[in-house]
């Protein structure tokens, strides 16, 4: 009897080889089919984590998953970006992350953190925005000249908040620092959230943050923008100046956000989340969402967004080393 099964089950044992690239195709396919992460790697209120919670939303109606924020803070940023960096690249990992990306390999390069091309996968350029450099109108200062004439005359005197070590606003001020030969303590927070409260607290005099971050601070009044590192006059606030304007050219730098994925997601899951969220970004009311908080859309797709790391990782390598940055 033994003899007459062995044809039936080689011919089901085959056919179950078969299926299975079948399967596996359909797995890819069927993506998601649970819960998505996305990681920022700051505390909740700064631009990044504004930008991920539109994209949250608008990517749980579109592909019936939940698709919920992680706020993993700390470290300028390196706890959220190396979880990431580990996460197994099925893509129910991601994050969006800013110019941190392609500073803190240069900043914290004792430090091994990550590497910006090889440790994940380019998913969208979502956007950027110019870094502003903001007082309360009761710290008295008026624009550049006065803050430099301040810091001058008091050299001990003035600090300054930033989202973190390493954040696009802390190079900024640090890179201004170095060009006009004034000393202003650093006080970096864990995220634009907390570090905007300490400014509008008047725990410290001087705030540095992205555009997005700051614009309805700028907007009601609360705090006044002395100059930005963007090209030409912001359209919302054509009375702030820029680097140029203010004395400083070549001074140009804007915090970027982005979303990648841990290196070796499969490339299908990487086409159908860049085609999702790109159409998202093309939404008139999430263009106005984001508008309202100065953020200017880009929608690049994975080789675009490949092409601004590998340019912005040696951009920010030469500016922290010529103003020699360091994150103690």
């Amino acid at each position: 009897m033994l003899p007459s099964f062995r044809p039936t089950l080689l011919r089901r044992f085959a056919a179950l080889l078969a299926a299975v690239p079948l399967l596996l195709g359909s797995a890819h396919a069927a993506y998601p089919d649970h819960q998505v992460s996305i990681v920022v790697p700051f505390a909740p209120g700064g631009g990044s984590d504004i930008v991920a919670r539109v994209l949250s939303k608008y990517l749980t109606e579109e592909m019936k998953q939940p698709f919920l924020v992680d706020n993993r803070a700390g470290a300028g940023a390196n706890i959220g970006a190396k979880y990431t960096a580990a996460a197994k690249p099925d893509g129910y990992t991601l994050m969006v992350i800013s110019s941190v990306l392609t500073i803190n390999p240069t900043l914290y390069r004792n430090q091994h953190p990550f590497d910006a091309i090889k440790d994940f996968t380019p998913i969208v350029e979502i956007g950027d925005s110019p870094n502003v450099i903001v007082v309360r109108p009761e710290a008295g200062i008026k624009n550049v000249a006065e803050l430099v004439a301040r810091a001058k005359a008091n050299p001990d005197l003035l600090n300054y908040s930033n989202p973190g070590a390493g954040t696009a606003p802390h190079i900024a001020v640090e890179y201004f620092k170095y060009r006009a030969g004034i000393n202003i303590t650093n006080v970096p927070y864990s995220g634009a959230g907390p570090s905007m409260q300490a400014v509008l607290a008047g725990a410290t005099q001087v705030g540095s943050f992205s555009l997005g971050s700051v614009a309805q601070y700028l907007a009601s009044g609360r705090l006044i923008g002395l100059v930005h590192t963007g090209r030409g006059r912001l359209p919302e606030f054509p009375n702030v100046p820029n680097m140029a304007e203010a004395g400083f050219p070549n001074s140009e730098s804007a915090t970027f956000q982005v979303l990648v994925a841990p290196a070796g997601v499969p490339k299908e899951i990487v086409e159908q989340l860049s085609k999702t969220v790109l159409a998202i970004l093309k939404r008139p009311d999430v263009q106005e969402t984001l508008k309202n908080t100065g953020f200017g859309i880009i929608g690049g797709g994975p080789e675009q967004l490949k092409a601004r790391i590998a340019l912005e990782v040696p951009m920010w390598r030469e500016m922290i080393t010529k103003a020699n940055i360091k994150t103690d």
